[in-house]
């Protein structure tokens, strides 16, 4: 049987497809659909696809003139599907019925892989109908198929090959850098190029420090938003339909080879299906990116590693080097300000159980504000010997109005001592990272040592140099002083004082009381006189005073001002006798010539009734 010659505008049409294919990923469905009208003379058309849950009809492209006719972008399923019937063509008969579609003439089913069929609606001139038979339209149906699958396969290979183009060229910018900012901004940057009309949010799960023009979110481990929960937990990509937004949700997590580290999502609508090669790109792209992230994690983790025994290493040699405490102090507050971005800082050693604020700390700890951080470490420290670390003092104690929200604080233990701590604090809540934390605590760990050391050391000097009974200086360093003030100073006054009567009150009193009249004294002398002078106990009762680069008549007010506090504040009530000698670069003197000069002026003053002060070399007192 001979056969059927094809219908010129067949033949025409495939021509047409023909041509169409051979623009490649320059034609569209638009392209399609205006080959469409211009092979069957169509006044207006529309190419109509269900949604993935088949509940709606969405237009997908249309060629038509707005001033004549109205086009609706959704139509509901049941109004297409009303027309079809066991052939793929439809027309006036159906048609005519519906408000809407009685603008149209035929209906043309036309198959998809893995879909609903698509509808595509024209009005054609009526002529046409005496010119293509069922079998035409049939052949058209099958045509517009074939030419449909085709430009589907070839679309995504097309789209296949950009992916993993766009997928090579990031995953060199992935293991190039070790910058998490660099990694997070190409994830976005590459699936905008590829999905341009979706939204992207990468929810991480470790506090970074990134981008602010990044689209970057926390991910809430209390949230609402339990797919992305979900996908964090299990690792797997998850698809979620928002009916109320009308928005479909895709969650990739960030994979590495030890854990998971956030999760990608990606919004778009939901007449947008994501088909098997999208979900492959994305979730090998989130693993890809989870893996770089991994890398660039563990890098800067070592660096920091580097970076924080470099510290450790650097202060344990200075700390070797550094015997005196004030020093060791001021060079701890240093490294601890530069490393730690704190806002005060502060070093207390117990001594009998109370708390000693070493000098150099911050000056806010010698306020009311800053003894409350003081008061609450000492007690937490006596408690429980655990290093202390709150990022929102005023979240975990709320009403007490803390002007400091984050603090850190670890204690000094010795053979289960508490010898002391150090405490950072700094206005802003969660300043301080976990991390941070950890490496203060070496630092102060590595330390305590040192400073317990230089605080023993003094203790000990201070010790040989001070009188046991009075803690006024001994002997032997006051005139190590005053040899020293005559070689460097203009000028010096020296006060010998000795308490009168004293042996009389050993034997009213006892010596207990005795020696309490000789602390009396000596507490009386430091407090009127200069942190520069020199408090000392010259032996038994007698006790010295040297006043460096002061004049004479000045030395003699200090004396007068020492012999009226004694004589009104101690009890039992006691007076003393003093002598006062001076020099001055013209004169050719020594500290035993000086020493000579004062005690001849205290024995003039005894002689002369005890209770006054009397200047050497000078018939002339002082009362």
């Amino acid at each position: 049987m001979e056969k059927k010659k094809e219908n010129h505008l067949i033949l025409y049409y495939k021509s047409r497809l023909l041509d169409l294919m051979n623009l490649e990923a320059a034609s569209s469905l638009d392209d399609w659909v205006a080959v469409v009208a211009d092979v069957l003379s169509a006044d207006h058309i529309v190419y109509y696809k269900p949604d993935s849950e088949n509940t709606k009809f969405y237009k997908i492209c249309s060629f038509y003139n707005p001033f004549r006719h109205d086009v609706e972008l959704v139509v509901p399923s049941g109004k297409i599907k009303a027309l079809k019937t066991v052939s793929q063509v439809v027309t006036n008969g159906k048609l005519k019925k519906d408000p809407y579609l009685k603008q149209f003439n035929i209906a043309f089913f036309i198959p998809e892989k893995n879909m609903e069929d698509g509808c595509l609606l024209l009005s054609i001139p009526n002529e046409l109908f005496g010119e293509l038979s069922d079998e035409d339209l049939q052949a058209f149906v099958r045509e517009s198929r074939n030419f449909l699958q085709l430009k589907y396969e070839l679309s995504v290979v097309e789209a296949d090959r950009k992916r993993y183009i766009e997928l090579f060229q990031v995953t060199g910018k992935f293991h190039s850098s070790m910058d998490t900012d660099t990694i997070l901004a190409e994830i976005i940057y590459t699936l905008k190029r590829l999905y341009p009309v979706f939204d992207y949010t990468l929810m991480l799960s470790d506090d970074y420090h990134h981008n602010l023009d990044l689209p970057i979110k926390s991910l809430q481990y209390d949230a609402v938003d339990e797919m992305a929960l979900e996908s964090y937990v299990n690792g797997q990509v998850h698809l979620a339909t928002v009916w109320r937004t009308n928005e479909t949700m895709l969650y990739a997590p960030l994979r590495g080879k030890q854990g998971v580290y956030g999760v990608l999502q990606v919004i778009t609508f939901t007449n947008y299906e994501f088909n098997r090669s999208d979900l492959e790109f994305i979730s090998l792209l989130a693993n890809t990116a989870g893996s770089a992230l991994e890398n660039a994690k563990l890098y800067q983790q070592s660096m920091q590693s580097i970076e924080e025994l470099r510290l450790i290493n650097s202060v344990s040699r200075q700390l070797n080097k550094s015997a005196n405490l004030k020093e060791t102090v001021d060079f701890l507050m240093k490294q601890i300000s530069s490393s730690f971005d704190t806002q005060a800082i502060g070093f207390v050693m117990m001594e009998n159980g109370k708390m000693d604020l070493l000098e150099g700390s911050s000056p806010i700890f010698e306020e009311k504000e800053g003894a409350r951080y003081l008061e609450f470490a000492n007690r937490s420290f006596a408690e429980k010997k655990e290093s202390l670390f709150i990022s929102n003092l005023n979240r975990r104690f709320p009403g007490r109005n803390y002007r400091f929200s984050s603090l850190m604080a670890v204690p000094i233990i010795q053979e289960d001592d508490l010898k002391g701590f150090c405490l950072v604090l700094h206005e802003a809540p969660y300043h301080f990272s976990f991390d941070r934390f950890k490496l203060f605590q070496s630092l102060i760990y590595q330390s305590g040592m040192a400073l317990t050391n230089s605080m023993l050391r003094e203790r000990l000097e201070k010790m040989v140099i001070t009188d046991h009974l009075t803690q006024l200086f001994a002997k032997n360093y006051l005139n190590s002083r005053m040899e020293t003030s005559i070689g460097e100073d203009e000028q010096g006054t020296l006060i010998l004082l000795d308490i009168d009567d004293f042996k009389k009150v050993n034997d009213t009193y006892g010596h207990q009381t005795g020696d309490e009249i000789l602390i009396q004294v000596a507490k009386l002398i430091k407090e009127n006189i200069r942190s520069t002078d020199i408090g000392a106990r010259w032996g038994g009762e007698e006790m010295a005073i040297y006043l460096p680069g002061v004049p004479l008549q000045t030395g003699v007010q200090v004396a007068k001002r020492v012999l009226a506090a004694v004589r009104k504040n101690t009890n039992p009530p006691v007076t003393i006798s003093c002598g006062v000698s001076y020099w001055n670069k013209e004169m050719n003197e020594t500290a035993e010539s000086l020493f000579n000069r004062a005690d001849a002026g205290l024995y003039h003053a005894k002689s002369l009734g005890k209770n006054q002060v009397v200047i050497s070399d000078m018939e002339m007192k002082s009362n």
